[in-house]
């Protein structure tokens, strides 16, 4: 019985475990299935809202690109504009150059006109002195027939003696009427000289006052042009990153030309002991009639503010006035550049050398040689200038130094 007993409580025990394992393995399974489900679940929302994410990011970047686009799109419109306003201002400078060529076509044209007028007054003079002479002999013809009669041509065929008295008094009277014909025709011929280089005159004072009309409708235009040409680069200075621009290149243009300049005499440095190349007297003249209005040396923007180094003079003149040479030298440029404008450039040995810039128009040549005081140019307002003067610039051994201190 006893045996019985511990068979049954080792039954019970058995199931009692086995329920009880049974019953961990359920929950164990059920917490699996319920943690699988979580881990299931949770890495295909992540991947979800991650791709959502992306696809947003994707299309802001989209965004983004298009966006700079844009702006590079306004950027390269920008500088093409400045780009395009610049090379305006070169079409601007060709053109008043055109014009100022044209004016000094006509100035040419009136200048022969008044040689011609000159040398016409002369003929009209000279053919009204055979008009006069011509008249006043026959006046004295005339006078000389009504104080001694006027001649009977019957009278003298009836008087004479003999036939060939008669033929002979007819050869006479012939010569008489053909002298008579004669000076009647040299006056009408003088009468009509007179009128034909007087005629000539007139019509060449026409024609030069036509010429006049024309030069005083081109300096108009040459005027209006300088006007525009000034109130175009005033504008562009208005614009802060313009005016920049403009300033960064006038000194990337300086910086070319000094280096150019310096090369150059380095050249004729060379030559100079071997050749006839001019050289100048070491003192300078002013180059123009004017007063400085910028001098060397660091000045403000008048507009904006800001400093930027001046390394010359600017000295003001009327529009056309004449440049000189400030001493005698060879010109080893002479050019157009978008900052400087018509300038020049001229050596005077021993390392000096000048540059004139912003003129109207340019006289002389590079390899030419100049005296001092010669005509080597005009005043004028091109490159980037918004005004007529003189930039003028003095260099020794390659650095530019204040041109007072040579004036």
């Amino acid at each position: 019985m006893k045996n019985c007993f511990l068979k049954i409580n080792q039954l019970i025990s058995t199931r009692h475990f086995v329920r009880t394992v049974a019953y961990v393995l359920t929950v164990i399974l059920v917490f699996s299935t319920v943690f699988y489900s979580l881990d299931a679940s949770t890495p295909y929302a992540s991947a979800r809202t991650t791709q959502k994410q992306i696809d947003k990011l994707r299309e802001e970047k989209k965004e983004f690109e298009r966006q700079r686009n844009e702006i590079q799109t306004k950027i390269n419109a920008i500088e093409f504009e400045r780009k395009t306003e610049l090379a305006k201002k070169g079409v601007l400078d060709d053109r008043i150059m055109l014009t100022g060529l044209e004016i000094d076509n006509i100035i040419a044209i009136i200048d022969q006109y008044a040689i011609l007028i000159s040398e016409q007054q002369y003929e009209v003079a000279i053919a009204q002195a055979k008009e006069d002479a011509q008249f006043q002999k026959y006046k004295d013809r005339v006078r000389d027939m009504e104080e001694n009669g006027v001649i009977s041509y019957l009278e003298l065929i009836f008087d004479s003696t003999s036939f060939a008295d008669m033929l002979a008094r007819l050869d006479f009277i012939g010569d008489i009427m053909r002298a008579d014909e004669k000076l009647y025709d040299g006056l009408v011929e003088a009468r009509n000289e007179t009128i034909a280089v007087k005629e000539a005159l007139e019509q060449t004072k026409l024609e030069m006052e036509d010429e006049k009309a024309s030069l005083e409708l081109k300096e108009a235009e040459l005027l209006e042009e300088l006007e525009e040409a000034n109130a175009f680069i005033f504008a562009l200075e208005q614009d802060l990153e313009t005016e920049r621009d403009l300033r960064a290149q006038v000194a990337e243009e300086e910086d070319r030309v000094q280096k150019e300049i310096n090369a150059k005499v380095e050249e004729l440095k060379k030559q100079e002991e071997q050749s006839r190349l001019a050289r100048g007297t070491g003192e300078l003249m002013w180059p123009v009639n004017g007063r400085v209005t910028s001098g060397f040396g660091w000045r403000q923007h008048p507009v904006f503010g800001g400093r930027r180094f001046h390394n010359g003079i600017d000295i003001a003149a009327s529009h056309g006035s004449n440049v000189v040479a400030a001493d005698s030298g060879t010109v080893i440029t002479s050019a157009y550049s978008g900052g400087y404008g018509n300038y020049i450039v001229i050596s005077h040995g021993n390392g000096i050398t000048t540059l004139y810039a912003h003129l109207s128009s340019r006289k002389v040549s590079a390899g030419t040689s100049v005296a001092k005081g010669q005509l080597i140019g005009l005043i004028g307002s091109t490159g980037v200038s918004t005004g007529p003067h003189l930039h003028f610039e003095v260099s020794v051994n390659g650095s530019r130094i204040n041109p007072l201190t040579k004036l």
